[in-house]
């Protein structure tokens, strides 16, 4: 990797703001353990989270980082705002951050600890919880709503993922033909990734036959694409954990005339969506828009749970920036603000009269909504 994307006055400005939400709840200091808020509060970009990193953030003073002690070189040359305290295998990040605050005072104080997070165990927690007689409250979700706006740095990441993933598309889309095997189009694809200058992505990249559409989260095989069905692919770029997918319905050999009419439908909803896409609007005024058009092509028996997500830091295995998903949905009062990215899902698939699918990632800037991804909308035909 290349070190800490971040200045210092960014990594402050961050800290500076959690600490504020601190103060908000009456809390004395809190612990953070998802792998995506201590890379955006520290910089620290490695595969290392595997195993738990615990950061306790004190109203004042520096932070401190705990994990394993072999780590401690990575930390060393990465992060600048934290201190690093590492712990042998024979213990836990538990044990060791419970000896850091209770020797800084902080027993019978009132902390914060983050739950929500596929970053810290059930057993953890309760073992930290054990050895620190306080106040304990969740501050699940004061940083994360933090990382929903982007700041000047993070918007310059974002456009270069992007464009690794429009590298990465070019490549697939290139290798899709009939009779190419699905590992051939995957090795493709990841290759012009990194030859773009991409870094792992959290995700995928996802490409498969449409005869395995409906599941999800799965990639490619050992089979070969056949003229005749469609070819799905979802993937992002990566740029110091900053992702910025898109997804394509590749068609090979043709494409019918209800297909054809779909893909028109999908491309209006995609750009109502971005239309609606402005500062004080809510995420289901965003999802309306996005149904109205399904709704004017005859679709209105058709719904989805949303028409996007936001998007941005993501560490292995997601993009969705943790393990939950802010999604544009029809009951959701999320607002809008200038800075949020999104990977903006206009997907209308089984729905008897045509398919087709397409996404990208749309920055809501001060001028307005940027379509980061410029990969051509399609219908792609092979």
């Amino acid at each position: 990797m290349d070190g800490n994307p971040f200045t210092d006055g960014e990594i402050a400005r961050r800290l500076d703001a959690v600490r504020a939400g601190l103060v908000d709840r009456g809390l004395d200091a809190a612990v953070f353990a998802s792998p995506e808020n201590i890379f955006y509060l520290t910089g620290l970009d490695h595969w290392g989270y595997f195993a738990p990193h615990l950061l306790v953030v004190p109203l004042r003073g520096k932070p401190t980082l705990v994990t394993r002690a072999m780590e401690r070189v990575t930390i060393e040359n990465h992060v600048r705002a934290a201190e690093f305290r590492g712990h042998s295998d024979s213990e836990t990040a538990a044990d060791l951050t419970s000896r850091i605050l209770n020797d800084q005072g902080f027993a019978g104080k009132r902390l914060g600890l983050e739950q929500w997070t596929s970053g810290l165990s059930h057993g953890l927690a309760r073992r930290l919880e054990s050895l620190v007689s306080a106040e304990w409250s969740d501050v699940s979700n004061l940083v994360d709503q933090l990382r929903l706006v982007k700041s000047a740095e993070e918007q310059v990441l974002m456009r270069r993922a992007a464009a690794v993933t429009d590298a990465a598309a070019g490549a697939a889309i290139e290798a899709i033909a009939d009779g190419a095997r699905e590992r051939d189009v995957a090795a493709e694809c990841i290759a012009a990734m990194t030859r773009a200058g991409g870094h792992v992505p959290g995700f995928g990249p996802f490409i498969r036959p449409a005869s395995r559409l409906g599941e999800e989260h799965t990639t490619w095989g050992s089979g070969n694409y056949r003229q005749g069905e469609p070819v799905f692919i979802e993937l992002s770029g990566c740029i110091s954990r900053y992702h910025a997918p898109l997804g394509r319905l590749i068609r090979l050999g043709g494409i019918s005339d209800a297909d054809a009419r779909m893909a028109e439908v999908t491309a209006a909803a995609f750009n109502a969506v971005v239309g609606a896409l402005r500062p004080g609007a809510r995420a289901r005024d965003v999802y309306t828009a996005w149904q109205g058009v399904v709704d004017d092509a005859g679709l209105s028996h058709y719904r989805r749970h949303h028409c996007g997500y936001c998007v941005g830091v993501g560490q292995p295995p997601s993009w969705t920036g943790g393990n939950t998903v802010t999604g544009l949905r029809h009951d959701s009062d999320l607002e809008i603000s200038t800075g949020m990215s999104f990977h903006i899902l206009s997907w209308l698939m089984g729905t008897g009269k045509g398919d087709d699918f397409v996404s990208n990632t749309v920055l809501l800037t001060e001028t307005g909504p940027e379509v980061l991804t410029r990969t051509p909308l399609g219908p792609i035909v092979r």
